[in-house]
């Protein structure tokens, strides 16, 4: 007999305004069943698994918890019903032990001594092990989830949600989850399970539902599709492969050149680069692998002028620029794509056309005629941009914090390889966005390398990492390993680097590469 759905969801409904962001979304979980949740950016994901977990109230619909309707008033509400969700951006005190930082989430009083050995106990039960009185400043990415992990199940949940829990983890760390996850799942709890890495999807999940523009499109077994099948139900067509050509880089000139490059930790919890030095040509992608935190966000500061370096240990386009900074670079043919979408790399309450001044009005001389600023060729500007790369807006010009995410990283991305620079450092380029996103992004860097400019790739998405670079190096803990040919590398051996292991013998064969459309 077909036991009893744990969860269900019918016609859940969520509106914006005139937006609605969950159209009468039906859901079922059963219990002990890995569920995917799969969708582009903006299908309405993240707002329905908000509602499911009482952050989010519905405008019309029922949720379902063991065949009675209930209403979620609020997090707390569903974590006594058993609902717990591990969610992608953790929310951890780096001053603070694993212990307290757990303790945080539970009841007043909770006794410290007691929820310790409980915290080492269960770590170790589930093959997520932990040592309660360490400083999550000093832990890794993986380990600062695997705290997520278990102060969830420390609330006894039936129901957990994992929001992309393998973005930041190596292959072998995600390897280790799978392990814990596939344990969860016999032990009869049920896993609600977001990720846009569709084979791992395919080989974990029973079951999967698949939303489009806020609508259900299909509930499908992913075991019996492929890759491609599940991102075209997601997109609502085939998602356009991504084309490489070889070129030859003997006669190249290096455009970007790191000579011993050293620099002390910014802040108690930043990260020291050590010693870095690497040569990349015109026409090629070199991709830096990593988990997060090991001085991804320090070298990009320091490649993109945002932090000083000694004059030789930065050199673009055969100029010394340690000293120089962003708008020096630029002015040297640079461009930068930093991690951080709003904020960083874009100002979220200002128009279109004023973020592309933002980052053109040093290098651009058509923007800018003496002291005055030409704002039409600006706004002209952001729709070529806009077209060039698929940029879906509502108003020609609207404010940059209007947009989707995978939107707005589209048009991050197209400001700066407009300009046509003969070096890019872009960080995280696909961070969060759909397959068909991904694509043109990644595409578009690999036009921009063949076209004779140097390409960095600062990526922790082992998959987009495999699709364009010509040669891959990793950092860990601010050191970089030597960058060596794609095809002399294997995910093994990337998830060693990755790990700190260097100078191991590998043996393993470079991973068949798989195209856009079956990301």
């Amino acid at each position: 007999m077909t036991p009893a759905p744990l969860l269900e969801a019918r016609s859940l409904t969520k509106q914006f305004g005139s937006l609605k962001a969950n159209d009468a979304v039906d859901l079922v979980v059963a219990p002990g069943e890995i569920h995917a949740l799969l969708g582009e950016n903006g299908a309405g994901k993240s707002t329905l698994v908000k509602m499911l977990y009482g952050a989010l109230q519905p405008t019309s619909g029922s949720i379902i918890w063991k065949g009675e309707e209930v209403h979620l008033s609020d997090p707390s509400q569903a974590r006594k019903l058993g609902i717990g969700m591990v969610f992608q951006h953790f929310s951890l005190f780096d001053s603070l032990s694993v212990v307290e930082n757990i303790a945080l989430a539970l009841p007043k009083g909770t006794k410290m001594g007691p929820l310790a050995k409980q915290v080492e106990e269960v770590s170790r039960e589930y093959g997520l092990p932990l040592k309660a009185s360490s400083l999550v400043a000093d832990l890794s990415v993986g380990e600062r989830q695997r705290i997520e992990i278990v102060r969830c199940l420390l609330q006894n949940p039936e129901l957990i949600i994992m929001d992309e829990p393998t973005s930041v983890l190596t292959p072998q760390e995600a390897d280790l989850l799978f392990e814990t996850l596939e344990r969860l799942s016999k032990e009869g709890r049920s896993i609600l399970y977001i990720s846009h890495r569709l084979e791992e999807v395919q080989k974990m999940c029973d079951t999967a539902t698949v939303l489009r523009h806020g609508k259900l499109v299909a509930h499908c077994n992913p075991a019996e599709e492929t890759a491609a099948s599940l991102a075209r139900l997601m997109v609502g067509s085939s998602v356009k492969a991504v084309e490489r050509t070889k070129t030859s880089l003997d006669d190249a000139p290096i455009r970007l050149k790191l000579n011993k490059l050293s620099l002390p930790p910014s802040g108690p919890f930043a990260v020291p680069l050590d010693n870095i030095s690497l040569e990349v040509r015109g026409g090629e992608v070199v991709a830096i692998a990593g988990v997060a935190g090991n001085g991804q966000s320090e070298l990009f500061d320091a490649l993109s002028g945002e932090r000083d370096t000694a004059a030789d240990a930065v050199t673009i386009n055969e100029v010394e620029s340690g000293h120089k900074g962003v708008t020096a670079r630029r002015r040297l043919g640079a461009a930068f794509v930093p991690e951080e979408r709003l904020g960083h790399a874009a100002v979220p309450d200002l128009p279109l056309s004023e973020n592309v001044i933002l980052t053109r009005h040093g290098s651009d001389k058509p923007l800018k005629t003496g002291f005055f600023l030409q704002r039409n060729h600006a706004g002209e500007l952001g729709l070529r941009i806009s077209e060039a790369f698929d940029v879906r807006k509502g108003d020609p010009d609207p404010n940059a914090g209007s947009l989707s995410g995978g939107n707005l990283q589209k048009f991050v991305v197209g400001r700066e390889i407009d300009r046509g620079p003969s070096v890019l450092i872009v960080s995280q380029p696909t961070w969060g966005v759909d397959a068909g996103a991904a694509s043109l992004i990644r595409q578009a860097l690999l036009d921009l390398a063949r076209q004779g400019a140097a390409v960095v790739v600062i990526s922790q998405d082992l998959d987009e990492i495999f699709e364009v670079a010509d040669r891959i190096a990793v950092i860990n803990k601010g050191e970089l390993s030597a960058a060596e040919p794609v095809e002399e590398m294997s995910l093994e051996k990337i998830g060693l680097l990755m790990g700190g292991v260097h100078g191991m013998e590998d043996n393993t064969d470079a991973p068949t590469t798989a195209s856009a459309g079956e990301q």
